[in-house]
């Protein structure tokens, strides 16, 4: 069933703050992992456990889409969708395909600092590919997305992100998307936040990822993504 004509379409503007958010953190994995020096297991473990927190969020956010959003695609958008859901769904598929790798070799090189650059060959395949599909997503699926889809629809793969990730990690995962999302969507991300989050959000998750940062990459600025 198409949507009636008076509900609010997709705002698919939060799709490339996400987009940015996993270019630059994952992106940059690589060469942390590189970096660990052998049997520095102190430092492979904080590494390693943001690692595990970027598989996680990339996993659900794919999750949300194969669920919610390649249905409502196939349902609606004709000829332009069978031309290029299809693709959608084999890319998500070499993704997983190679986050389950990372899953498989993360935790003995967390533990013993040791192998690191077999995880970090997984690492650059997994970045290859991953930025082939959200390019591919930007330029194909949103512009359908926005035409097909209701906002009340898209926000249910937001919803489902919410529901399922590590709610202590929340405000720096907040906090990421801050880090060089448009202050505008991020603004409108939080209108449907409740009163509290509105509030403390703004303030308190740029200090978190800031701080989560320089542990993690050894500056509260990491390089940015170029848009």
């Amino acid at each position: 069933m198409s949507p009636t004509t008076n509900e609010p379409m997709a705002d698919v503007r939060d799709m490339y703050v996400l987009h940015t958010l996993f270019g630059r953190e994952i992106g940059l994995l690589p060469r942390l992992v590189r970096a660990v020096a052998p049997g520095d297991t102190e430092r492979s473990e904080v590494v390693g456990a943001h690692i595990e927190l970027l598989s996680g969020l990339l996993h659900l956010h794919h999750e949300g889409e194969d669920l919610i959003l390649w249905p409502l695609l196939d349902q609606r958008g004709g000829e332009e969708a069978k031309a290029i859901v299809p693709a959608m769904e084999e890319q998500h598929h070499a993704i997983e395909t190679a986050n389950a790798e990372l899953a498989r070799l993360l935790p003995q090189w967390r533990s013993t600092a040791r192998g690191g650059s077999g995880l970090a060959d997984v690492l650059d395949r997994l970045l290859v590919v991953l930025l082939e599909h959200m390019a591919m997503e930007e330029e194909r699926i949103l512009p359908l997305a926005e035409k097909h889809v209701t906002a009340a629809e898209w926000n249910k793969m937001g919803e489902h992100g919410l529901a399922e990730a590590p709610k202590k990690a929340l405000p720096v995962i907040f906090g990421m998307a801050m880090y060089e999302g448009n202050p505008e969507v991020i603004k409108a991300i939080l209108s449907e936040a409740p009163l509290p989050a509105r509030l403390l959000m703004p303030v308190l998750a740029p200090r978190l990822y800031a701080k989560h940062a320089k542990r993690i990459h050894g500056t509260a600025t990491p390089q940015r993504v170029t848009r």
